[in-house]
């Protein structure tokens, strides 16, 4: 209202155009670790309030134990096969939704845009609670939950080689930097007379990030 008035007593003058906003920048992208840490949290604490036996697994579950790298790949927990049902149901009543796959293993679910793995079968034999007993209660990014022990997450990495996946250069890493938390005869019993493990087993020797067994 005043600049209207100062224009009318000084009508060689004009009120100046206002000046453009300027552009928004565009939104940078997402840290996808942290995103990902964050799925993992929220779906961790809604498993714990239901009280459900389960345990963090994969990537995450590497993380965990201190393993290092920026997380790529989804959130994965691994669940009693009986108790899938259930866990469903305590994921949808938190408001999130459920997908049936193909894959008969696992369910899949959504959280902060990141895809969470609920999984009831590792390296093609059902998830036991003997497994699920031996998961450390760990913090991942100050929440604590259960995580698959360093053990077992070898175990059934070599378990999952075959013929036609056998990427010796994606466990590498974490063979390395989980390799004073893991029991390696227990590995070795368990899984070292197969062909694709005993490999990578002898891989690991060579390259000096485990010793040999004492007796051959």
């Amino acid at each position: 209202m005043r600049e209207a008035q100062s224009a009318a007593r000084a009508p060689g003058l004009r009120v100046a155009d206002p000046e453009p906003e300027p552009p928004a920048p565009e939104q940078l992208p997402p840290d996808r670790t942290q995103a990902i840490l964050e799925a993992a949290k929220q779906v961790g604490a809604i498993l714990k309030r239901a009280g459900h036996k389960f345990a963090l697994v994969g990537s995450v579950a590497v993380y965990a134990h201190g393993g290092g790298g920026r997380l790529r790949h989804d959130a994965d927990f691994c669940v009693l096969p009986e108790d899938a049902e259930a866990v469903a149901g305590s994921l949808r009543s938190a408001g999130l939704a459920v997908r049936v796959p193909p894959e008969d293993w696992l369910l899949k679910t959504s959280c902060f845009g990141q895809d969470v793995d609920i999984i009831f079968e590792l390296a093609h034999r059902p998830v036991t609670a003997d497994l699920l007993a031996r998961a450390q209660e760990l913090s991942v990014d100050s929440v604590h939950m259960p995580v698959l022990s360093a053990t077992d997450l070898l175990v059934n990495l070599n378990m999952a080689f075959s013929e036609h996946h056998c990427d010796f250069g994606a466990v590498l890493p974490v063979a390395r930097s989980l390799r004073e938390k893991v029991d390696w005869s227990e590995v070795r019993r368990r899984c070292g007379n197969e062909p694709m493990p005993a490999a990578f087993l002898f891989l690991l020797e060579r390259l000096n990030v485990i010793d040999p067994p004492k007796e051959r």
